[in-house]
């Protein structure tokens, strides 16, 4: 049975922090659709529960840049539905609408969402030292001897390839990280997900000014059409010259890491490459550099592949 737990409601993010810093295993309460799971499976065990929705992070600024800031308290549904987000970034947007199901969006908070944990016993079960069996969803990348689920959130994957800054707070001040200095590598620590300090907070995360980001798109491939997680998933974004050969690209993958997997040696052969089909072939061949299957995730490579060629040729199409 799992452990009662203390509740505090508050109105700030300085009364957020303290409290949690005030309380050993306190943590953060926002749409609670990953913590009070996690609590029902025994897989967290908080003595405090710090209800953070009142406090005012809850809106979607755009610049006339063009940049993006989301508070961490926006909700999934709000900002994939944002006409803004949609026109300077669809790759988010399609990542938000792409995940979960409806009632989870309406309630599953941005921050919450960059902070679930894989659906594997080690991550969801009482004994985090539990030991991960061969699966077919299994990650090609970042693996260890201790894990091998792949991160499972689809707007992190997006985060990832466009360069996303995370915000957050502590009780002795802020500080600012890239999404991929955010997100960790799990190999011997599987617990650890993230570079968060104990008491952090997300506050914000910002989308600088990326124009040709307009160009980009999230294909996801799953076993069924919706509440499903990512088998393989690619975020991607292209910048086209007038001739349609491709000057810039941005590249990352969900459904294959232990983290938002991003692909530079991808990235860099896709340009100078005019987006045709066959001459996009060639450039994602080397999508898999690194990866590590067994019998039963062998599939994966070459799905990665075709997931990418896919959504560069949707981010390419776009006017």
């Amino acid at each position: 049975m799992s452990a009662p737990f203390a509740y505090q409601a508050v109105k700030s993010d300085e009364e957020a922090v303290r409290a949690v810093a005030s309380a050993g295993g306190a943590m953060y309460l926002a749409g609670g659709t990953t913590v009070l799971d996690l609590w029902k499976l025994g897989a967290l065990q908080p003595s405090r529960l710090v209800d953070i929705n009142a406090v005012p992070l809850n809106r979607i600024e755009v610049s006339g840049s063009g940049a993006i800031t989301f508070g961490a308290l926006v909700r999934m549904a709000e900002a994939g539905a944002n006409e803004d987000v949609a026109s300077l970034f669809p790759m988010v947007a399609q990542s938000l609408l792409l995940a979960a199901s409806p009632q989870i969006r309406n309630m599953a908070s941005l921050g919450g969402n960059l902070l679930q944990r894989p659906r594997s016993v080690t991550y969801r079960g009482p004994d985090p030292t539990a030991i991960e069996v061969d699966g077919r969803t299994d990650a090609i990348f970042g693996t260890s001897a201790r894990t091998r689920s792949p991160h499972p959130s689809d707007f992190a994957v997006a985060l990832m390839a466009l360069d996303a800054f995370i915000k957050l707070r502590r009780p002795t001040g802020e500080r600012v990280l890239k999404a991929s200095d955010f997100f960790r590598v799990p190999a011997d620590d599987p617990q650890r997900l993230t570079n968060l300090l104990p008491g952090e907070m997300i506050t914000q995360i910002e989308l600088a000014a990326m124009p040709w980001a307009r160009r980009s798109a999230y294909v996801k491939v799953r076993d069924r059409a919706s509440y499903q997680f990512a088998i393989v998933s690619a975020a991607v974004a292209v910048r086209l010259e007038e001739d349609g050969v491709i000057a810039e690209a941005r590249v990352a993958c969900g459904g294959v890491g232990t983290r938002p997997w991003r692909l530079p040696q991808v990235e860099e052969a896709l340009k100078g490459r005019p987006a045709d089909a066959k001459e996009l072939e060639a450039a994602v061949a080397k999508a898999d550099e690194g990866a590590k299957t067994h019998a039963l995730n062998a599939y994966k490579p070459a799905l990665l592949k075709r997931t990418i060629l896919r959504a560069v040729l949707q981010a390419a199409a776009v006017a």
